[in-house]
């Protein structure tokens, strides 16, 4: 059975305001001659989102879900905090709003009610959003238009309570199984996080799966085997073996072939720093104390980005490891902890993880082999975001590996000009081995450009964010009082295939 959200494609009324819709035509559904009594659900993006509030919605009929790359599990289908990892908007509502079937009442903009008025004037007020033309005209219109996205222009931030109640309701909802998937690649960018969030907070029983970067076809054909073994077990009691199989699967990228694990983050992983060092290099050794090196050691390493209003080009520090003398192999969440100081109230700090290499060239004096290659193969693996002014951390929520920011309107801070702040940037996880050869590469950035015209970008669910409209300039520091590092989870290689 094919269901049309409310609102949206040939269903009547208003998007958003279906709040028991899923439970009603779950219930709808067990009433017919031909139900057993026991539904499932499958999708992707949106359709795999429907999923997420189904359950919360805790239909006993609902017997299980197959998510694939979900819209947000907390705070509804556009939670802020899914949507918008670190508090760095992102244009996503926006371009898909092009190809949307929600149905949006447009008329003259009109006076709203008073809070939310002074909201619309503050969001019309702020420079970032005035250098995006089209989603200044979004902001003009006062709502009548992709919604989603001047929601978060004039309420950008986590609501209080989202995530404490979507929690709750997931959480006592045994009744509904679930086999989550995620992509490593960035659709919905937090999709991945939230599958991994929810796998130890859930009670019931579960799969997690993670699949190579690519995003689906549409209509998507892929993993149908995988759902029929899930719901024959399921919802026909029929003995797939699905259940006998570990719990998490995922897909190593370099080695090409699929891994297993008992739990996510793997119990087997080595939580392992890689210290941004001199020369933008990285290194498993921390940095020496500045009374060995002199005080030149304490001197930042600096890039200054210009707004997208002046240039297209984005400034960075690239972090690489020397070429690895064997394979590396990382899987799961990751970490970046950065000392670091701007001249301006607020930046975004934009990382990205790649493997980079295979390198054979050599380092010498000699003209041409001072320096690395600017040739090489490289790889994008994964990326993590955090607004400056979004830095303040949940502390009792918060993990080494998994920094949870609050992102709540009172939690927001400017950054004092020129002071050293300490920022830990969640970065999504991956599953990649780095072959014998390669790098492991950081570049740390805080601007990124549409790749299309227009506005619009080349592929619709990997958007570009709101960047600052000020010339930005940023200093790390890595001296061994402020040791800016990255956190991997390093999985050690079986006996039998270590390099002699």
């Amino acid at each position: 059975m094919i269901a049309q959200p409310r609102g949206s494609a040939k269903s009547e009324g208003h998007y958003g305001h279906e709040d028991t819709d899923h439970y009603d035509l779950i219930e709808w559904i067990t009433q017919q001659p031909w139900s057993n009594g026991k539904v499932g659900m499958v999708g992707i993006s949106g359709y795999a989102g429907e999923q997420w509030r189904a359950a919360a919605q805790g239909h006993p009929a609902l017997k299980a879900i197959f998510p694939y790359d979900a819209c947000s599990a907390y705070g509804g289908m556009f939670g802020f905090r899914d949507f918008n990892p670190g508090g760095v908007l992102h244009t996503f509502p926006y371009l898909l709003d092009v190809f949307s079937t929600v149905h949006e009442s447009r008329d003259r903009p009109a006076e709203l009610p008073p809070a939310e008025e002074e909201l619309w004037r503050l969001a019309m007020k702020n420079p970032d959003f005035k250098q995006y033309i089209n989603l200044y005209n979004i902001l003009t219109q006062k709502g009548q238009r992709t919604f989603i996205m001047y929601l978060m222009m004039t309420h950008p931030w986590e609501f209080d309570g989202n995530r404490r109640t979507r929690r709750r309701s997931l959480q006592e909802n045994r009744d509904t199984v679930l086999h989550g998937l995620g992509s490593l690649c960035l659709h919905l960018q937090a999709s991945l996080a939230r599958c991994a969030a929810l796998f130890p907070e859930c009670r019931c029983a579960q799969k997690l799966l993670f699949t190579g970067p690519a995003h689906l076809e549409r209509p998507f054909h892929q993993h149908h085997d995988e759902i029929i073994r899930w719901y024959d077990h399921w919802l026909k009691g029929q003995n797939t073996g699905i259940m006998d199989e570990p719990p998490v699967r995922y897909w190593l990228m370099g080695a090409n072939e699929w891994r297993t694990g008992t739990d996510w983050p793997l119990p087997e992983t080595q939580w392992t720093k890689y210290y941004l060092s001199h020369w933008e290099t990285l290194s498993a050794e921390p940095p020496r104390p500045t009374a060995e090196l002199g005080a030149a050691a304490r001197e930042p390493d600096v890039f200054t980005q210009m707004p997208v209003t002046r240039t297209t080009k984005v400034e960075r520090l690239r972090y690489m490891t020397d070429p690895l003398p064997h394979d590396v192999t990382v899987a799961g969440p990751i970490t970046l902890t950065l000392h670091a100081a701007i001249d301006q109230e607020d930046t975004n700090w934009i990382v990205v993880l790649k493997d980079v290499g295979p390198d054979v060239s050599v380092r010498t004096a000699r003209e041409g082999e001072r320096d690395v290659p600017s040739s090489l193969p490289e790889r994008e693996l994964t990326r993590g975001w955090l607004k400056a002014s979004y830095r303040t951390l949940d502390e009792k929520r918060s993990k080494p590996w998994e920094p949870f920011h609050k992102l709540t309107q009172d939690s927001i801070a400017p950054v004092k000009p020129g002071e050293v702040v300490e920022y830990r940037i969640q970065i999504l996880a991956t599953a990649n081995q780095f072959k014998a050869g390669h790098r492991i590469c950081l570049d740390v950035t805080s601007m990124d450009v549409p790749t299309g015209t227009g506005a619009m970008t080349n592929v619709e669910y990997i958007p570009y964010h709101v960047c600052s409209s000020k010339t930005v300039t940023h200093r790390i520091y890595r001296d061994a009082e402020r040791p800016s590092h990255l956190l991997l989870p390093i999985i050690p290689q079986p006996a039998d295939r270590r390099p002699a």
